[in-house]
């Protein structure tokens, strides 16, 4: 009988055989991708002696079309109670009171973690010449930044009000017709994503973390990102990590803690991705980073998402990819990035054994070259398949 997740006093998670676990279908290719990835979350359990108790729950296009509401409060609900939920692509409502149902989601739940691990599977068709170099895993800042901020549109008496308070009390120079933006970043949200961040290193055996930044020109939000990360190490890390200052690149068996600046990082992973290890950022520099990675091993169509409370244990999983609309209905997209989703999600559960199962059947089946249009135009040599049988495939080599 399924069971909800409940969180022990030491924090940790308890997670029965089977676990109650909402899902949201998704809009347009939703329909498509979230059936093959259950399929094979499904098979995997099973293969490993457990189940998973689905709840369906809604939000967007199917939500408002039944409710009238895009986020339904018995969604945030159910995700609040069983803790951990996965969803497929949602559409972003226009004109209407939400800025996005994803972000929405995790500010509701203080999801302050976008977990975006990335890596090259083999066979899987890749634009840089060596792909295989690119083994990251990206901590995105999940609740601060232009996500959580605000906005003035230009010419509105709000804006001109502010200007002026601007020029006449703190002497900036801002054009008149500007529109205003503020961009909010806190030392407990910025400490709480590297506390993460450090501990994942450190409990992986990663190498290092780095902090992505733009504090030279930004120097009192990304900048101010970057020192508290250095301040962290030393206050909470001294035994387990060390800056590169500190040590001069030598860490012996601590984890190495560095930073490089937003723009030269985003040259470094095409050039010498081979450096990079585990990454600490601000949120809106991770949205750029996470899918600039994500296309140097394949694209966004297989690159899973997580978003995460490692305090509370609230997880939702995510495909990070958007709605594509016109393929809806087609059994074409590629369910990738939905169920590498459900791969992290096994993971949080402490479900590592059917997590690497899905892991290997998934580049056993690409390797064979059984994969979906997306990947199958670029490949010399594969056999196109449907969504729902490159599933199938992979559960067939679980």
């Amino acid at each position: 009988m399924a069971e909800p997740i409940t969180l022990a006093d030491d924090g940790s998670l308890v997670v029965p055989d089977e676990p109650i676990v909402p899902f949201i279908e998704g809009d347009g290719t939703g329909i498509d991708i979230w059936p093959a990835a259950r399929s094979v979350l499904d098979a995997a359990a099973a293969r490993r002696g457990r189940r998973i108790g689905w709840t369906e729950v809604l939000a967007g296009e199917k939500a408002y079309r039944e409710t009238g509401d895009w986020l339904p409060t018995e969604t945030v609900d159910a995700f609040r109670r069983y803790r951990v939920g996965i969803k497929g692509p949602l559409t972003t409502p226009v004109g209407g009171g939400i800025r996005s149902l994803n972000v929405a989601l995790r500010q509701v739940l203080d999801l302050y973690v976008c977990l975006r691990p990335v890596r090259w599977f083999r066979g899987v068709p890749s634009p840089v010449r060596h792909p295989e170099k690119v083994d990251m895993v990206v901590f995105r800042e999940n609740t601060e930044d232009v996500y959580a901020g605000f906005e003035l549109a230009q010419g509105s008496p709000e804006a001109k009000k502010l200007i002026e308070y601007l020029t006449d009390e703190l002497g900036w120079e801002v054009r008149p017709d500007s529109g205003i933006g503020l961009k909010p970043v806190s030392v407990t949200g910025s400490k709480r994503l590297q506390r993460a961040a450090l501990d994942y290193a450190i409990a992986r055996g990663r190498r290092s973390v780095t902090l992505v930044h733009k504090g030279n020109i930004m120097k009192f939000t990304e900048g101010a990102f970057k020192r508290w990360g250095y301040e962290l190490v030393v206050e909470e890390f001294a035994e387990r990590a060390v800056s590169w200052d500190d040590c001069g690149g030598d860490p012996g068996d601590r984890v190495l803690v560095k930073d490089v600046i937003a723009d030269a990082f985003l040259q470094q992973i095409l050039t010498r991705p081979d450096e990079y290890d585990v990454i600490a950022t601000t949120n809106l520099n991770g949205d750029y980073v996470s899918d600039a990675l994500a296309a140097q091993v394949g694209g966004i169509g297989i690159a899973p998402g997580a978003n995460v409370n490692n305090v509370t244990g609230h997880g939702v999983f995510e495909a990070t990819h958007g709605t594509a609309p016109r393929y809806a209905g087609l059994d074409k997209v590629n369910p990738g990035s939905l169920i590498l989703s459900g791969v992290l999600m096994f993971e949080h559960l402490g479900w590592h054994d059917a997590a690497a199962d899905i892991v290997g059947a998934l580049e056993a089946t690409i390797d064979a070259g059984i994969v979906t249009y997306d990947f199958a135009r670029l490949m010399d040599e594969a056999t196109e398949v449907k969504t729902s049988e490159f599933a199938a495939a992979i559960v067939d080599r679980l």
